[in-house]
Order: structure tokens, then sequence, then C-alpha cells
């Protein structure tokens, strides 16, 4: 099955320079633009686990974050059901700026894996930034599973038909469609192996527990150095600059296999615009700073932090896609 390419890179919204050099100049005299400084945490949610693809990018902007914000950040890791438990603690709390999350496209697939949601995904937050997109890559385990490549992986699933394992971080999570979509295309069967969040999910495959597994670069980038885990494919269009060994789906022979994880900061229902406004700036600045810059890069993430109103018509428009995508995997409704 054909897919089509990821559309963040395509219509993501560029910060003009001058913003950046503004935003810049106010952080980096003041520390802080709108907000006082003050002992006061800021509260981050993230609705995933320790070392996943967001927690990684969101923790290796901490200290550029807390001087853009001008206050401590507090970092809450509520993973589970996909999103849902993480998220379903920002919705309740109050729109003032106190309390932030950091969320991935997980945010807007759940809705179409789950029957039912305790909360709305458009109507009850504030999109805030789309931040940028990493990587998902292909692995195996190397003791379990032999494959070092595209053609012998599907062989060897061909061979023994539902009999190997994949992991994903959750039902409706994007590792877990990101998986669905290679066996789709490849017209191949592995079994699904849910976890609660990508920790659990990587302590698994390289015990050996389960046998494949798709996953955000960053989160495994030191893995597949010591030879834990065995990169098969990227689903980018181009190989990446972070890690340039390992080759791409499509020159691999998977055109349509190209699939990103998107990230995004977002608060409560009803943030005020001054609030909102507050927070985009200093994520501006923040990831335009170099220690970022140069983290990110290393990551092998793309980095564009987009308008609020650019944000929330991505969110609309990335839940639909989603459905589609869904429905066209056959994934079941949990």
């Amino acid at each position: 099955m054909k897919r089509n390419a990821p559309q963040y890179t395509k219509r993501r919204m560029s910060v003009h320079p001058a913003l950046i050099t503004l935003a810049a100049m106010v952080f980096g005299f003041s520390g802080v633009a709108f907000a006082q400084v003050g002992d006061k945490a800021i509260r981050f949610i993230l609705p995933v686990a320790t070392a996943s693809g967001v927690d990684t990018i969101t923790r290796a902007a901490l200290p550029a974050l807390t001087k853009a914000l001008g206050h401590p950040i507090a970092v809450d890791n509520q993973p589970g059901a996909g999103g849902i438990v993480g998220t379903s603690a920002l919705v309740r709390a109050a729109p003032d700026g106190w309390t932030l999350s950091v969320v991935s496209n997980n945010h807007v697939i759940y809705p179409s894996v789950y029957k039912s949601l305790p909360f709305d995904p458009i109507a009850d937050i504030t999109p805030i930034a789309i931040i940028g997109s990493t990587p998902i890559v292909l692995v195996v385990n190397p003791t379990k599973m032999p494959a070092r490549n595209v053609q012998e992986l599907v062989a060897l699933l061909k061979a023994k038909p539902g009999q190997y394992n994949y992991a994903s971080s959750g039902n409706g999570t994007i590792l877990h469609l990101a998986a669905e979509m290679f066996m789709d295309e490849a017209g191949v069967k592995a079994t699904h192996v849910p976890y609660k969040g990508v920790g659990p999910m990587v302590t698994d495959l390289i015990g050996g527990q389960v046998e494949i597994g798709a996953l955000a670069l960053p989160s495994i980038q030191q893995h597949l150095k010591s030879g834990a885990l065995r990169a098969i494919g990227v689903g980018a269009a181009t190989r990446l600059a972070a890690a340039p060994d390992i080759p791409t789906m499509v020159e691999q022979g998977m055109p349509g296999y190209l699939v990103e994880g998107w990230f995004a900061v977002i608060g409560p229902a009803k943030l005020p615009a001054t609030e909102v406004n507050r927070i985009n700036a200093a994520f501006v600045a923040a990831f335009a700073s170099t220690e970022v810059r140069e983290a990110m890069a290393r990551q092998g993430n793309t980095i564009d932090v987009s308008t609020p109103e650019f944000a929330e018509k991505f969110f609309r428009s990335e839940l639909a896609k989603y459905a589609r995508l869904v429905k066209k995997a056959g994934i079941e409704l949990q």
C-alpha cells in the first residue's frame, strides 16, 4: 500500500530570523521576558516514559527553556495508554501557564484507536507550538533476528508468518502505527506486543523477549552504537546526518514508507493568548540557542518552531490524517 509522505515537513512554518533575534536578545539579557523570576516551578507533564523520544528531546532543552521561561521546570512523566494518562492530567490543570505538556503524534492517533476518551483531544487543549520532528527507525534484536536489511527481514517474516513479535510503546502510539505500516506495506505478519512506554519496550527488545520494533532515533542511539539493537532502516526520504550509516526504507525498495514523529507544546484549554504568546516566544528562543540546536542535530531532529495559529490547524489536519491511516492499517479499536 502506498503511503503519503509526512506532511509536517512540507507544511512547516519557518520562524522569521528577526523574531529569533529579538527573542534571544530579550531572554539573553533578562533571563525572562514576561514572567517574573522566581522559585516556583513550571510543571511539564510528559505523557511518555523516561528515555522516550519526547522525553530525551525535552530534557536536552531544559536548561535553555528554564532560562527562557524564567522559572525552574519540573518534569512529570506520566506514561500510559498511549499518552491518555498524562494528557488527562494536563487537561485538568488550571489554564494559567504553570502546567504545560510536550506531546507527540500519539495525541492525534489514539482518538482513532480507543472507543472512548476522557477528554477531547482538540477542544480540551491549547496548541502553543509544533516544535519539530524526529526520525523513526525500524530495529531488530541482532541475536534473535539475523536480518540486516529490509529484504532479509521480509524473507524471515514470510517464512514464519505470525511467529515473530514486534513491540510498541502502547496501542495507538506512533510507534505502533509505524510498525503496522511496515507490516502492511511489506505484506507480512507479526504479533503485536504493546508496552507501557518506550523504556520497558526497549528493555525487552534488548533482552530478546520481542524481536522487532520501531523507535525514535534519540531514544535508541546508544543501543545502536553498542550493538544491542540493529537498525534495519529509517523512515525518511534521505539518510540522516546524525546517522548516515542507516539506510532509508525508500532506498531499500519501500518508497511509501515515510514516517516520522513530531512533537509539540500544549497547555490546558482556554489558556489566555498572552500566556500562549509568551510560552511560544520562550520555545522559539530556547530552541534557537546554540546548545539546543547542537543537541537536536546530534539526535537527528529537525527543529522549526511554529506559530500557535499554525499549531492549531496542524493538530486538526493530523487528526484527520491518522484516522485514515489507522483505518487503512486495520488497527482494532481498544
